[in-house]
């Protein structure tokens, strides 16, 4: 084989590549309409009518996860099964996104943490690696790392709309998930310099805490959640 004919073959390999990249990225900019739609939905629940309607955004945005799954349905077929960290990096961001959201969802339905396994569900893909188009650890927890920051500016804005047990419920949950990341041996650099800022999360949910305390208002919301019991 000349050298000409080398390099032919070489430019039919990366035009292929960047045809599936291309793919790649249009059903990506999708799923990040999608997740923005969602997020749109969700931003409302901190504001003070948005307490009250919490289960109907909820609803709606299980209703936007219902088109997640189609477009994860698509991304799937857009390359090689087996290929699925070489081109990890184009979808990532969406996916650690659509994973905060799933998880502030399940959050405002449940007070709980979603596992891995039902944020799979949730997005349409598998929790396992061997199985495929898989949810990887580390984009899961760079997830739950984002809901940590918005239970944050939550616990702030419960107390401007007068909900003063929910900053209590925050911040025990809160503390929980830090226990569980310090169980952790951290090597991503990037997931490790997210880690660092669950600390900033706690300490201002802390200081809301607090606030609550020196006002007497903590008294006040243990109260009201032990009358709703």
């Amino acid at each position: 084989m000349s050298v000409s004919d080398m390099f032919i073959v070489l430019q039919g390999v990366l035009t292929a590549d960047q045809d599936i990249r291309e793919e790649i990225r249009k059903v990506v900019q999708a799923l990040e309409q999608t997740a923005r739609e969602i997020l749109t939905l969700l931003q409302g629940v901190h504001q003070g009518a948005g307490f009250q309607d919490i289960p109907k955004k909820c609803q709606k945005a299980r209703e936007h996860f219902g088109t997640v799954r189609t477009q994860m349905e698509s991304l799937k077929t857009k390359f090689p099964a087996d290929q699925y960290y070489r081109f990890h990096e184009h979808w990532r961001f969406v996916l650690q996104r659509l994973v905060f959201l799933a998880a502030f969802v399940v959050y405002l339905e449940s007070e709980t943490l979603v596992t891995r396994e039902a944020v799979a569900e949730i997005l349409g893909i598998e929790a396992d690696r061997e199985r495929g188009f898989h949810l990887d650890i580390e984009d899961y927890l760079s997830g739950v790392l984002t809901l940590a920051s918005e239970l944050a500016r939550l616990a702030v804005n419960s107390v401007t709309a007068g909900d003063y047990s929910r900053p209590l419920r925050i911040s025990t949950f809160i503390n929980e998930l830090d226990s569980g990341f310090r169980l952790l041996n951290l090597k991503n650099d990037s997931l490790r310099k997210r880690y660092d800022g669950l600390k900033y999360d706690v300490k201002k949910i802390e200081e809301v805490v607090y606030d609550l305390s020196i006002r007497g208002l903590n008294k006040e919301a243990t109260v009201s959640a032990g009358g709703e019991e």
